[in-house]
Order: structure tokens, then sequence, then C-alpha cells
């Protein structure tokens, strides 16, 4: 197991009207940020705020490609994001204890928080296809070149953990300085993840570990 202080590259807001963040995915263009009362969007270029979408938003967010997959309490919304539509809705795994939400090959993973678990589900039915065990509160998940990671927050530690995604062993661990935090995690799908702040309202861009250095 490799592990390494994360390397944070870039730290975005906080943003006008966003106490929190809960969740954060990103859709190839746009970052997306669960903010309580709305999903609002920034340009990672820029940092400006460029969207805003009126649904629940206080726990995790994925992307599929073309749409929009945000935690609501006990549920998941299947959202259009061109117009905020809720299209259809399934149960959450953890009746609301649920933190990450991530998009892989046509299924979404699900963290549960407080039971430190990541469940697979299948985004038609709910059902439970897998659960991995963590020993950490889970608070976002992602995918990125076959990798499963995830992000824990607990007292005053975050890290960003890289595991199997069939046995839950931990193959890398990236500590977060003391005192930031972890609430949300997303990869750009290359060198950077995007984790949410937490109260501090603010999206941190961390530096991925290069492919070998994640395996050794």
């Amino acid at each position: 197991m490799n592990r390494s202080a994360a390397e944070i590259d870039r730290e975005y807001g906080p943003f006008p009207d966003v106490d929190k963040v809960n969740g954060v995915s990103y859709d190839g263009q746009l970052v997306w940020i669960a903010a309580g009362d709305a999903l609002k969007a920034f340009d990672p270029a820029s940092g400006e705020t460029v969207r805003s979408l009126d649904v629940a938003a206080y726990a995790g967010t994925a992307f599929d490609g073309r749409y929009l997959f945000q935690l609501a309490e006990d549920r998941i919304q299947k959202i259009d994001p061109a117009t905020g539509r809720v299209l259809a809705t399934i149960a959450a795994p953890g009746g609301g204890g649920d933190s990450g939400l991530a998009w892989a090959e046509g299924t979404l993973w699900v963290g549960q928080y407080r039971e430190r678990k990541i469940h697979q589900v299948d985004p038609e039915t709910g059902a439970i296809l897998s659960t991995i065990e963590s020993n950490r509160f889970v608070t976002g998940v992602t995918w990125v070149d076959g990798e499963l990671w995830h992000g824990t927050w607990e007292g005053d530690q975050s890290e960003l953990r890289h595991i199997d995604p069939r046995t839950g062993e931990v193959l890398d661990k990236l500590d977060m300085p003391p005192g930031v935090g972890v609430s949300g995690l997303e990869s750009d799908g290359g060198d950077q993840f995007f984790c949410g702040g937490g109260g501090s309202g603010k999206v941190r861009a961390v530096r991925r570990p290069r492919r070998g250095a994640a395996q050794r």
C-alpha cells in the first residue's frame, strides 16, 4: 500500500449561496456541486458558477454521460441536466444514511456514510448488486481508469483511498492536510480529483497519483 500527502493544485470557492458542498460530479465540461436546495455547476477553468438547478442536493452526485443522479434523503433521483426535471427515482441503499455517488459501466456506486460501506446498485431498480466494507466513514466515491477511489472524513482527518473493488483492500492513500475535509469526490477522467470541502464551501482539485505509483 502506497501512502503520500495529497497535492492540492487549486481551490475553488467559496461560491455564492453555497453554505456547504455535499457532493461533486463532473460532466466533462462543468463541475457540479450538491449545495443543499440546488445543484450548481461551475467552470473549472474560470471557477465561475454558470448553472443552477432547483433540486434537493444534500449528498452525493453522479453523471452517466447524459443524466445527473442525485442523492436526496432516502432516494436517488435521475435528473435531466438541461431542464432540472426529475425523470426517475429509486430507493437509496442506506435509507438516508448515504453519502458518495458515482457511475461506472452501467451501475451506480453509493457510499453509506456511518456504516462504512460502498454499494454497487442497479440504477433502474435500486437493487444492491455488491457491497464493499471500509474501516472509515465513506464521504465520496469515484471511478477512473478502472480504479475505485473513495473519500473519508473522521474528526480532523480526511483521505482519498484507492481500493480493490472486489475485496475493499486499500491500495493507495492520499492524506489531506489536517482540518481539510472531503465531502464529495469525482475524477476528471485524467490526473485530477475534485474534492468537496464540506462547510468550507470550497472544492479542491487534488492531483491523482501516476498509475504505476498507485499500483505499488
